[in-house]
């Protein structure tokens, strides 16, 4: 096999050491980083992906394979930084304020990066202002807000109604996601898109960015 399939299997695998020789080897072995990154590492995480909905694969086998993922990034970054290689677009994540809780938006954030987004990742208990402030500077089009508790989801819609009151309302899309979050609520509250899991955030991310390019 080589080095490129090889780093497919050890990416779904989760295995973050032989990641990092995976991709050294295929860069001495003067392999586009382009290439190393969609069809070794992407195209991983997007069988992750499918491997988890349909039931194969679980929280801890995504998160293992999102941070051999990272970790091989890690590396693999500071050759793709001149032309933003594979980058398809900026997103601010965070998880609300009030709430601590971050594992799920971890995920989504691993899932995102290896999707080829470039995340923002402000942490928990994100207040709204700081989210408008976060999209400005990064000139981010994508917003997600996570929450697990019921008590810290009337903070996603304060951070909805904080992008309609600095005007960005049609310049910005929010995506929502989180244990107790339906579509239901993310109609309610005038959100854009809803993350039921990882996986599907992914999809949901790009197709709310698609509506800025047509």
């Amino acid at each position: 096999m080589n080095e490129i399939t090889v780093l497919y299997s050890n990416t779904i695998a989760g295995d973050a050491d032989a990641v990092v020789e995976n991709i050294q080897s295929a860069l001495d072995a003067n392999i586009n980083p382009e290439k190393i990154l969609n069809e070794g590492m992407i195209a991983a995480m997007q069988e992750v992906g499918r491997l988890f909905e349909e039931g194969e694969y679980f929280v801890p086998e995504m998160l293992i394979a999102g941070r051999a993922m990272q970790a091989g990034l890690n590396l693999l970054r500071p050759h793709l930084l001149d032309s933003e290689v594979g980058k398809v677009g900026k997103v601010v994540i965070g998880t609300v304020q009030g709430d601590l809780h971050d594992i799920g938006k971890n995920l989504v954030g691993l899932m995102l990066e290896g999707a080829g987004f470039d995340v923002i990742d402000l942490g928990t208990d994100v207040t709204p202002d700081q989210f408008v402030e976060a999209a400005k500077e990064n000139d981010a089009k994508l917003v997600g807000l996570s929450a697990l508790l019921t008590t810290t989801m009337p903070n996603m819609e304060k951070t909805v109604d904080a992008f309609r009151a600095a005007g960005m309302a049609d310049t910005v899309n929010i995506m929502v996601g989180g244990a107790p979050v339906t579509q239901e609520y993310t109609d309610k509250i005038g959100a854009d898109g809803f993350g039921q899991d990882a996986s599907r955030a992914v999809s949901v991310a790009k197709d709310l960015l698609s509506r800025f390019e047509d």
